[in-house]
């Protein structure tokens, strides 16, 4: 009997590896699977080789083309590469969908919840709802301005205090691109020097370095997180949720505590929780608000201070470059006055520098993941359901063909003759595309003219030690600017 029961066992095991390596018809080219593992393994030799995981999506691409499968532990994963092909994801209703898994829903209590990782009615709905509300309390009008330069003068003064000293620049804008969006969302601000809530963002650029934006190990086989939760991230991963629970919590019980249905909503946070009180949308929960809190923060607090740190080293990279932008600066705006919104319009090499910035640097080079929401096909290739996508908005930014130049840093690409602005939006795609175009586009433009030019207004950008700085960074969901320091010395009126 026993001697059955392990022939069963075995036989069962053999049939479940067999099925595991069993590629599904029509998939679009890649390599071959291994039992359980998929292409886990050679995807991992390659990061190991390249470094970075768009990378190695890339030299995928190199050998397979313009869409390439893979399946990495469970997951079945598609890469989609050049304009063509991420402009046909980003328009298609198939492709709307966002990725689930144990990953996914680790991070909203087990559940679809959120605006980023969501989709469906319940996306619909609360994204509906946070643009009404946001955009109420600032969100794309002149309070959301004068919130930013707010938040630019309290810089400004901090670097005056540190002029002519060695500072680090790559995480300086942390807490003031932060406080743009937090007024809108809870009402309130941070102190620039808030040591509490520096630790809290030093472990959300922790939490975007710990994966890639399939999910990682956690989703591809989660679990592992049962054999070796530390070596796969779950540990760290329920740490920083957890710090970051309890941080909202917070907030939002204190909004609790003073809001009623009779007042004017202060805030995202007010409004939310008015619309719990209503009780005619059951999409409007505790669990909901805190997952679209966490959403918001964390993306926030991430890709446009990361952005902004990328722009400051390119500065000191190079500084024929700054030189023109102070120049153009001093003649239409002038040394009265700081930099604001309007003048954007007059600024075409500033904005020319900050577009080529977004192209050159691409802070978020796999986009946000997308899932394939029924059957469906790309190019020729079935792409089953559930299918995790991937478009590889670097190999856009990066296409030898269009650009002539990729890897070269030339604002003049998106000037014209008459040195008007000009762009492709097919070949320029730094905040995606489609329905799931990113939600904050508005705010991180407005973040990331209004600080770069004001710091530019006030000072000159040195380097400040004798280390060779390139324009690389760290790798995870988004590039992050690794560690480097200048010298910020304050323009002559």
């Amino acid at each position: 009997m026993i001697f059955f029961l392990v022939c069963l066992a075995v036989a069962l095991l053999m049939v479940l590896m067999l099925f595991s390596m069993g590629r599904p018809r029509k998939y679009p080219p890649g390599p071959n699977f291994l039992p359980i593992v998929g292409n886990y393994l050679e995807y991992r030799k390659l990061l190991q080789t390249t470094g970075y995981h768009h990378l190695v999506w890339t030299k995928l691409s190199e050998r397979y083309g313009e869409v390439v499968g893979l399946k990495l532990g469970r997951m079945l994963t598609v890469g989609v590469f050049g304009a063509e092909a991420i402009k046909e994801v980003f328009t298609r209703e198939d492709f709307d969908g966002r990725p689930d898994g144990f990953f996914f829903r680790l991070r909203t209590f087990g559940k679809r919840l959120g605006i980023v990782f969501s989709d469906g009615q319940l996306w619909k709905n609360q994204r509906k709802f946070s643009l009404q509300h946001l955009r109420s309390f600032g969100f794309g009008r002149r309070e959301m301005e004068e919130k930013i330069q707010e938040e630019t003068r309290s810089l400004i003064e901090i670097f005056k205090g540190s002029a002519g000293e060695a500072i680090f620049m790559h995480k300086a804008f942390d807490i003031s691109v932060l406080n743009a969006l937090w007024a809108m969302m809870a009402g309130e601000r941070f102190d620039i020097e808030d040591a509490r809530l520096k630790k809290l963002l030093q472990i959300i650029h922790d939490a975007f370095r710990l994966v890639d934006i399939s999910g990682g190990l956690l989703n591809q086989m989660p679990f592992l997180r049962h054999i070796a939760p530390d070596a796969i991230g779950y540990t760290l991963n329920k740490e920083i949720l957890e710090r970051m629970w309890a941080f909202l919590a917070e907030t939002i019980s204190e909004h609790r505590k003073t809001v009623t249905l009779s007042q004017q909503p202060r805030d995202l946070i007010d409004a939310f929780l008015q619309k719990m009180d209503i009780k005619n949308d059951d999409s409007f929960t505790d669990d909901q608000l805190m997952s679209l809190c966490l959403d918001l923060f964390m993306a926030g607090a991430e890709t446009t201070s990361n952005m902004l740190g990328f722009a400051i080293l390119v500065m000191v990279l190079y500084p024929e470059i700054q030189k023109k932008v102070q120049n153009e600066l001093d003649l239409e705006v002038g040394r009265n006055r700081w930099p604001c919104l309007s003048d954007r319009i007059r600024l075409k090499y500033t904005e020319a520098v900050l577009m080529e910035l977004q192209r050159r640097v691409t802070v978020a080079p796999l986009g946000i993941a997308h899932r394939a929401v029924r059957d469906t096909e790309l190019y020729g290739y079935n792409i089953p359901r559930d299918t995790i996508i991937l478009t590889n908005l670097y190999s856009v930014h990066m296409d030898k063909h269009y650009w002539k130049d990729p890897m070269e840093f030339r604002p003049e690409r998106f000037l014209n003759e008459k040195g008007d602005l000009v762009v492709n939006e097919k070949h320029y795609v730094p905040f995606g595309g489609g329905k799931r175009r990113c939600l904050g586009e508005t705010l991180g433009k407005a973040n990331i003219f209004m600080f770069f030019s004001t710091v530019l207004h006030n000072f000159h950008v040195e380097k400040a030690d004798d280390v060779e700085l390139k324009l690389e960074g760290y790798d995870g969901v988004t590039m992050a600017p690794k560690p480097f320091r200048v010298r910020l010395i304050a323009r002559k009126d």
